[in-house]
C-alpha cells in the first residue's frame, strides 16, 4: 500500500495545506491519488455524492487530487457540540455521541477497525494515499488512543513528513522535541522535514537547517514561504488569522462567530470577492452597519441562540433587521431566525423549547436523524432560473408556521424549487436556507451581492461568471507550483 504521511509538531503547522499540495503535485504526475485522515475533529464538513459526511479538508483535498470525496478518506470524524460530547461520524454516518474520558473504551477499537477497512478499501481503487495527521503526534498523554498520527504511518509503513510553523517561534525545539518524544520505530518513519511560514532570507536561516539535519540525521526538505492566499481550514481558530480588510473593498458582510460556528467554508467564495471585506464578529462585539449580516451554521444551534440573546446580538440583528438591513441565515443561522426552536430529547444538551429571533416564520425541532445529501435546484431569488448546488447537513425538521386560517405565511417566499430549502421576505431582506455552498455558486453569488450594492448606489457586477470551484481549482494548482518550488520529494519518493 504505497503512501506517504504528513505530521506537524503543532496544530495550524500547514498538514491540510501539505496534503492537499501533494495530492495535486503527485496527481499531475501522473498518480491516481487519494487523501486520508484517519481520525478527524472539525465542525467543517462535506457530504459526499452518497450522503456520507466528511471532514470538509479531506474534500478540497480529493478535489485537488482531481477524484471525488467519498466516505473511507475521513473515516471517523468528531463534531464536537459542547458539554466537552462529541458526535461520532463512523464512514459518514452518524452513530453516537462520546465524552473525551469514554471515547477510548467506547469507540477505539470500532474505529480502529474501519480505519483498517478504509485503507484497504482505497488502496484497491488509488495507488498513492497521502495521509494527513492531527494536532502533534507526541502529544504522549493520547497516544494511547490516537488515532490520527504514527499508529497509521506505522501500520502503513509510510515514509512520513514532519512539517513546522516557522511564525510561531522556536521551530528548532519544535522539531527536536517532537522527534524526541517519537518511538523509535516511528522516528525511523520521519523521512524528511518541512519548515512552513518562513519569512525572511534563507540564507539567514540555514545555519539553523544545518545543526538540525546534523543532530536529527533528517534532512530538511524545505522551507515553504508564508502564504497568503486564503485556505479553507479546518476549525474556527484560523477566523482570527484572516487577512486584513481589503482597501479595495466596497461593501462590508458581517459574519457572527458564533461559540460552535461550523462550515465556515461556505463564506470562502465571499471572500475571494475583490469588493466584499468579509468581518468576523463575535456576539460580543459592537454589530455596526454593515452591508449584510450573515448567521452560519451551527453544531449546537440553541445554545449558540441563547449566546445570542445573553450578549444583546440577537436584539442588536433583531434592530438592523427592523430597519431594512439584509439578514441572511444559513443552516443553523437559519433555525435561529425562526419562532421556536425545540430540543425535546435534549440532542444538542439543551432540552426544552426557546424563542428564536422572530424573522422567519419557522418552528423547527432537533430530531435523532441527521439529513445529510447533496442537492441541486433553481433560484427564484434574487434572480430566477439560476442552476445552485450545495448541500445540507442538518438534524432540525423545520416547518413555516400557519396563519389563523391554517394558511402558510405568503408574505415570504421560497429562495429556490424546493421550498423547504429557503425562503425570503417580499423585500428581499431577510433570507433563510439550508443549504450550504450557497455562494460557490457564482452567478447565484453576484446577484445576491448585486442587491446589497444597488442599496449603496454601486455599479452591479457582472453575473455570468464560472462558479467557485474553478477559482478553487486554480487556486490549488498555484499552491502546487509554489510548493513544489521550494520541496524535494526525492527522500519521500525514493
Amino acid at each position: 500500500m504505497k503512501s506517504i504521511m504528513v505530521v506537524g509538531t503543532t496544530s495550524h503547522a500547514g498538514k491540510s495545506m501539505l496534503v492537499t499540495a501533494l495530492c495535486r503535485i503527485l496527481s499531475r504526475r501522473g498518480w491516481r491519488v487519494a487523501p486520508f485522515k484517519g481520525q478527524n475533529m472539525a465542525l467543517n464538513s462535506y457530504v459526499s455524492t452518497t450522503g456520507a459526511e466528511i471532514g470538509y479538508a479531506q474534500a478540497v483535498q480529493a478535489w485537488a487530487a482531481g477524484v471525488p470525496p467519498q466516505a473511507e478518506m475521513n473515516p471517523i470524524l468528531l463534531k464536537p457540540q459542547g458539554d466537552q460530547t462529541s458526535q461520532v461520524i463512523l464512514k459518514g454516518r452518524p452513530i453516537g455521541q462520546t465524552t473525551a474520558e469514554r471515547y477510548y473504551e467506547d469507540f477505539f477499537s470500532t474505529g480502529w477497525q474501519a480505519i483498517q477497512e478504509s485503507l484497504a478499501r482505497l488502496s484497491q481503487e488509488f495507488d498513492l494515499l497521502i495521509c494527513e495527521g492531527a494536532g502533534s503526534p507526541a502529544e504522549i498523554n493520547l497516544k494511547h488512543r490516537d488515532l490520527a498520527n504514527m499508529r497509521i504511518a506505522t501500520y502503513l509503513e509510510a515514509p512520513t513528513i514532519l512539517i513546522a510553523d516557522i511564525d510561531r517561534g522556536g521551530v528548532f525545539a519544535h522539531i527536536v522535541g517532537t522527534l524526541e518524544l517519537l518511538e523509535p520505530e516511528e522516528r525511523s518513519l520521519i523521512k524528511g522535514i518541512v519548515i512552513n511560514k518562513f519569512r525572511g532570507q534563507r540564507s539567514i536561516l540555514q545555519p539553523g537547517i544545518d545543526w538540525l539535519e546534523e543532530r536529527t540525521g533528517i534532512p530538511v526538505i524545505g522551507v515553504i514561504p508564508w502564504i497568503d492566499e486564503a485556505f479553507p481550514a479546518e476549525d474556527s481558530l484560523s477566523l482570527l488569522e484572516r487577512p486584513a480588510v481589503k482597501t479595495q473593498a466596497e461593501i462590508t458582510i458581517a459574519v457572527i462567530r458564533l461559540p460552535r460556528i461550523s462550515n465556515f467554508t461556505d463564506f470562502d467564495a465571499l471572500e475571494a470577492e475583490p469588493s466584499v471585506n468579509v468581518k468576523y464578529l463575535s456576539p460580543k462585539d459592537s454589530l455596526g452597519y454593515p452591508d449584510a449580516v450573515i448567521l452560519p451554521g451551527t453544531k449546537t444551534t440553541i445554545s449558540d441562540l441563547l449566546v445570542l440573546q445573553q450578549t444583546g446580538m440577537a436584539e442588536a440583528i433583531c434592530n438592523y433587521a427592523a430597519a431594512g438591513g439584509t439578514v441572511l441565515g444559513i443552516c443553523g443561522g437559519f433555525q435561529i431566525m425562526g419562532q421556536m426552536l425545540a430540543d425535546p430529547e435534549g440532542l444538542e444538551g439543551q432540552e426544552g423549547r426557546f424563542d428564536g429571533l422572530g424573522l422567519l416564520p419557522l418552528r423547527t425541532v432537533i430530531t435523532q436523524q441527521k439529513v445529510a445529501r447533496q442537492r441541486t435546484v433553481t433560484s427564484k431569488y434574487p434572480q430566477e432560473g439560476l442552476p445552485v448546488v450545495g448541500y445540507e447537513i442538518h438534524q432540525g425538521r423545520t416547518q413555516l408556521v400557519m396563519s389563523t386560517s391554517g394558511e402558510a405565511d405568503n408574505t415570504f417566499m421560497a429562495i429556490f424549487d424546493d421550498r423547504s430549502l429557503g425562503i425570503v421576505d417580499q423585500e428581499q431582506s431577510v433570507w433563510g436556507t439550508y443549504l450550504h455552498g450557497i455562494f460557490d455558486n457564482g452567478p447565484w453569488r453576484r446577484a445576491w451581492l448585486n442587491r446589497l450594492r444597488q442599496q449603496r448606489g454601486l455599479k452591479s457586477l457582472p453575473t455570468g461568471i464560472a462558479n467557485y470551484r474553478e477559482q478553487r481549482d486554480s487556486m490549488f494548482n498555484s499552491l502546487a507550483a509554489t510548493i513544489e518550488e521550494y520541496i524535494d520529494l526525492t527522500p519521500i519518493l525514493s
